[in-house]
């Protein structure tokens, strides 16, 4: 039987949570990474997929399936308008992807937790950065609903789980001393060997949480600039917490109150997140996927030198900066990333810039 691994955050963090399930095979399990499940949420910024919210099963075309569940395959397809990176993460990753659709509410998605979890004594939850522990009223939040859903849908699944905090703070939602603050016991620290499976995907992936926690467990240290945070790396970065089930909902305010709602539906949810936070996630992503967006380069109109200075000018004096971040500095996108990194010879998941 496999081990489950949920990737609670969505967008990026199956890259992390498979940093994490090396880690983890490696010290406490002994199950190797190829014979893990990643449960997911097809739910990515709008530059990777321009319909707000995320994507249901009915959204893609050649889905696998395991025990009654939906599997991203390497030549499952999302049906346009929609996007996504799973796919492509399905072929450079080792575990096999799950998707989780949350739009029929929180009692369906703790039966599709159920399911997957059918014979397995434990799951276990992952949020790179830590706003899985938000309190709902930090200035920084962004995202507190997605976590939430999961947490909550445990809980009410009535599985064992233990949830896993890997690169506290990376993802510039809580800073890093709260969330250390609100973690307690032992962590587990990743080695570049359990970062070595994630390479092809860092190689592409927009993915800047789990870029800052890769390049942590790599030994980078200072600040690195995103596109929304200048997140400092420390040793903490590079090591992963664990909570209880119950010590994460007694932190996550949005979580508590789902499970006392049981809201039918991803809207109804999304309401409630935002009376208590004032994070509207679905309707933020509405107002934005209506804006015109600018049209896309076909080519890397840049020469090496040129683009150096332009991304230095950037960063405004930090050390390192992302490679989502060196794309827009230069006006690219996400997709030019593999191409970008081939024009500056990088290597690592971060750029070194200073």
């Amino acid at each position: 039987m496999s081990d489950l691994f949920i990737a609670a955050g969505g967008g990026g963090d199956p890259v992390g949570t498979a940093i994490t399930a090396a880690t983890v095979g490696r010290v406490l399990t002994g199950t190797p990474l190829g014979e893990t499940t990643i449960a997911t949420y097809a739910w990515e910024r709008l530059e990777v997929d321009p319909t707000p919210g995320p994507l249901g099963a009915v959204h893609f075309a050649g889905l696998a399936h395991h025990a009654g569940m939906p599997v991203i395959a390497p030549t499952t397809r999302p049906i346009p308008p929609a996007g996504s990176t799973l796919p492509a993460l399905a072929a450079d990753l080792p575990a096999r992807l799950a998707l989780l659709d949350p739009w029929q509410g929180l009692p369906a998605l703790a039966e599709q937790i159920r399911c997957l979890a059918d014979g397995r004594d434990h799951v276990r939850i992952v949020d790179v950065g830590g706003d899985i522990l938000a309190h709902g009223d930090e200035d920084t939040l962004c995202s507190p609903l997605v976590d939430a859903l999961v947490l909550a849908a445990c809980r009410l699944a009535g599985v064992p789980a233990t949830v896993y905090v890997a690169g506290p703070g990376a993802d510039g939602e809580i800073p890093q001393a709260d969330v250390l603050d609100r973690l307690d016991g032992d962590a587990l620290t990743p080695l570049a060997q359990d970062v070595a499976a994630v390479r092809a995907a860092l190689s592409w992936h927009p993915s800047e949480a789990s870029a800052l926690f890769a390049a942590a467990v790599d030994g980078v240290r200072g600040p690195i600039r995103t596109v929304n945070h200048l997140i400092p790396l420390t040793d903490a970065s590079a090591r992963i917490h664990s909570a209880t089930l119950d010590d994460a909902l007694a932190h996550n305010t949005v979580a508590a109150h789902l499970l006392g709602v049981l809201p039918p539906t991803l809207e109804a949810a999304a309401d409630l997140s935002a009376k208590l936070t004032q994070i509207h996630e679905l309707d933020r992503e509405r107002v934005a996927a209506a804006e015109p967006s600018a049209p896309a380069r076909a080519a890397l109109p840049w020469t090496e030198p040129a683009a150096w200075e332009a991304i230095r000018d950037a960063a405004q004096g930090a050390p390192h900066v992302t490679l989502r971040f060196a794309a827009l500095a230069l006006g690219l996108t996400w997709r030019q990333i593999p191409s970008l990194r081939a024009l500056l010879g990088a290597k690592g998941p971060v750029l070194a810039v200073a």
